[in-house]
């Protein structure tokens, strides 16, 4: 599962990845981080599901970090993408790439919804939900 974690300046120099990877003993990949004295947003993956992963959201949640979950994280609207590959070279896990065919292919997995896609696209077909 995938997940946004918003921290707020109140939690945002407080471990709490830390202390919520160490009480739950549950691995949590960080995927993308942007971090300041100010404001924390992570997207991370978490390799766990049911009653563990609704403890992991708790836990965040109880220490001050808004949560997302992040089911599907990127959509392409086929009928206006033209295919020009612009969304590919920005891509900084290389989630997007072209077929044999030349149409655009998007690996779900690596994507962290970054948004660098959807602000590359030239014709908009790229949107998050």
């Amino acid at each position: 599962m995938r997940l946004r974690l918003i921290y707020s300046p109140s939690v945002v120099e407080k471990p709490i990845l830390a202390t919520v990877i160490l009480k739950t003993g549950v691995t949590i990949n960080i995927l993308e981080a942007k971090v300041d004295a100010q404001r924390g947003e992570l997207v991370v993956s978490i390799p766990t599901e049911g009653e563990s992963l609704q403890r992991v959201i708790e836990m965040f949640q109880d220490a001050g970090v808004e949560v997302q979950l992040l089911t599907k994280t990127l959509q392409i609207d086929l009928e206006r993408c033209t295919s020009c590959g612009a969304c590919i070279s920005p891509c900084p896990t290389k989630a997007l790439r072209f077929r044999s065919d030349w149409t655009i292919d998007f690996d779900e997995e690596r994507c962290v919804a970054c948004r660098v896609c959807v602000k590359a696209c030239p014709v908009k077909a790229i949107s998050i939900p």
